[in-house]
C-alpha cells in the first residue's frame, strides 16, 4: 500500500471528505474474474506486516470513512484485465462501493469479519441508480457500482475486471448515534399524517373533505442525515407520471435499530462517494413497513437520482433489502403502496395502468425514445439491472392493487 501514490494527486479527493490512501492493485492477467482459481490470491508477502487501512472521522457526524485509490499497474492496460489487491486489514466498516472516473468494469470483492474468517468471493452490482445526465449532478458524478452493506467488515480485499479510470474503494462506517435506539412509537421525527394537507387535491371531492393519503414518514433527522453534505436547491420535477421501485440489495437480516444507520451509509456513499446532490432516492421503506424520506422536501415532488434516463417525471422507492431470493413482506408491500397513492392521485394518476415516456437517455433507451411502462414499475423496466429483485418483481401487481384500493377508498 503506497501513500504517495500519483492517482491522488491527480484528481481532486476534496469532495470525498475522508482519509485517501492508495492500494496497489495486482495484475492477473486477461479473462473474466470468476475463472481465476484461488491461488492467484496475492497474500502479503512473508514477514512483511499488513498495513491496517484506516478510517477517518467524519467532521461533525457520528461515523467515519476512508476513500482509497486502487493504483493499477501501468504496465497493464485494455479491457478484460483482472486487477486485485491485496487482503488488507482495516478498521471497523459496514458499508463498501467502488467508484470510478470513466470506463466500464466488473467488482468482486470479500470481506474478513469480527472473528477474523474472511468471506467468500462475490460481485458487487453495478450502479443504475444515477442522475439524469442533463442535470448538474448527472455531469458530475462518478460510475461504479451499488453500495453493499456488510454489517461488520475488518478486512477486505478487491478485484476489478475491465478498463476503468481512478477507481476508487469506499469503505464506511456510519457510526452509532442515540436515536438509532429509539423506539418507533417515541420517534418525534415520524411525521403524522395532516388532515389538512397541503395539497388541495387531497382537501376535499365534491365538496367533502377527502380523506389524507399522505402516510407516517420518518424524516431525515430520524436517520440522521447530515444536511451539509447536501448540496445546491432540490428540483422540483412538473408531474408525476411514475413511481419507480428499486431494492437496495444491502441484505434482509438488519435489524430496527439498523436502519438509520445503513440510510446514513448510503447517504455519505452517494453524496461523498459519487458526489451527487443528495441520496438518490425519494423515499426508502425497511422490512417492517416503515417509510423515510430519502432526498429533501419529501412533500415536495423532488427530481431524485435512482432511475437513469426516468427521473424527470417520477418518484423513487427504495426497499431496503434483497429481493432476488427473498419474497417481500405484506407489509413492504403496503409501505410501498402508501407511498405510491399519495403522490399519483395527486396527479390523477392510475396505478393499474401505463403511461409514455420519453427518456432523458439510460443504459436501454436512448434519449428521445418513446417507451411505454406501467405507472407503478420496477427498475430492470427502464434500465440494464436486474432490480428490484426477482421476487420484489413478481410483486408489483400486488403493489399496484393495493395502492388502487387506497386511492379508491379515499374517494368515498
Amino acid at each position: 500500500m503506497s501513500l504517495s501514490d500519483p492517482s491522488l494527486r491527480r484528481r481532486d479527493l476534496g469532495t470525498l471528505g475522508a482519509a485517501a490512501v492508495a492500494v496497489s492493485l495486482v495484475a492477473l492477467g486477461a479473462g473474466p474474474a470468476a475463472a481465476r482459481p484461488p491461488s492467484l490470491i496475492q497474500q502479503p508477502a512473508a514477514g512483511r506486516p499488513d498495513r491496517r487501512i484506516r478510517l477517518r472521522r467524519e467532521r461533525g457526524g457520528t461515523g467515519a470513512a476512508a476513500d482509497v485509490a486502487l493504483a493499477p499497474d501501468p504496465r497493464v492496460a485494455g479491457r478484460g484485465t483482472v486487477l486485485r489487491t491485496a487482503a488488507h486489514r482495516t478498521d471497523d466498516f459496514a458499508l463498501l462501493g467502488v467508484t470510478w472516473a470513466a470506463g466500464a468494469g466488473q467488482v468482486r470483492v470479500r470481506v474478513r469479519d469480527d472473528r477474523g474468517d474472511w468471506s467468500d468471493w462475490r460481485p458487487v452490482a453495478g450502479l443504475h441508480d444515477l442522475p439524469d445526465a442533463d442535470t448538474a449532478e448527472g455531469r458530475r458524478t462518478r460510475r461504479g457500482t451499488e453500495a453493499l452493506w456488510v454489517g461488520h467488515g475488518t478486512g477486505v480485499q478487491v478485484e476489478v475486471t475491465g478498463a476503468v479510470q481512478d477507481p476508487v474503494l469506499s469503505l464506511i462506517d456510519p457510526g452509532v448515534a442515540p436515536y438509532d435506539d429509539r423506539p418507533a412509537a417515541a420517534d418525534p421525527a415520524d411525521l403524522a399524517d395532516p388532515a389538512d394537507s397541503a395539497d388541495p387535491a387531497d382537501r376535499e371531492v365534491a365538496g367533502r373533505p377527502r380523506r389524507s393519503l399522505r402516510p407516517k414518514i420518518r424524516g431525515r433527522r430520524a436517520w440522521g442525515a447530515k444536511e451539509r453534505w447536501a448540496t445546491g436547491r432540490p428540483k422540483r420535477v412538473r408531474t408525476v407520471e411514475q413511481v419507480h421501485v428499486h431494492h437496495t440489495a444491502t441484505g434482509n437480516d438488519y435489524r430496527r435499530r439498523d436502519v438509520p444507520r445503513i440510510l446514513r451509509a448510503i447517504y455519505r456513499y452517494h453524496t461523498r462517494s459519487l458526489g451527487w446532490s443528495d441520496v438518490g432516492y425519494n423515499f426508502f421503506v425497511d422490512r417492517f413497513g416503515r417509510i423515510w424520506a430519502g432526498r429533501r422536501d419529501p412533500d415536495r415532488e423532488i427530481r431524485g437520482a435512482h432511475t437513469l434516463g426516468f427521473n424527470h417525471t417520477s418518484v423513487g422507492i427504495a426497499v431496503l433489502g434483497s429481493y432476488d431470493q427473498t419474497a417481500p413482506t405484506a407489509r413492504v408491500l403496503a409501505g410501498v403502496a402508501k407511498v405510491a397513492a399519495w403522490k399519483l392521485r395527486k396527479y390523477h394518476r392510475d396505478p393499474l395502468a401505463t403511461t409514455v415516456v420519453t427518456s432523458r437517455g439510460s443504459d436501454r433507451y436512448p434519449a428521445g425514445t418513446a417507451v411505454v411502462l406501467p405507472v407503478i414499475d420496477g427498475h430492470r423496466d427502464t434500465n440494464d439491472t436486474a432490480c428490484p429483485g426477482q421476487y420484489l418483481y413478481e410483486a408489483l401487481p400486488q403493489i399496484r392493487l393495493r395502492t388502487a384500493r387506497r386511492i379508491d377508498r379515499s374517494r368515498r
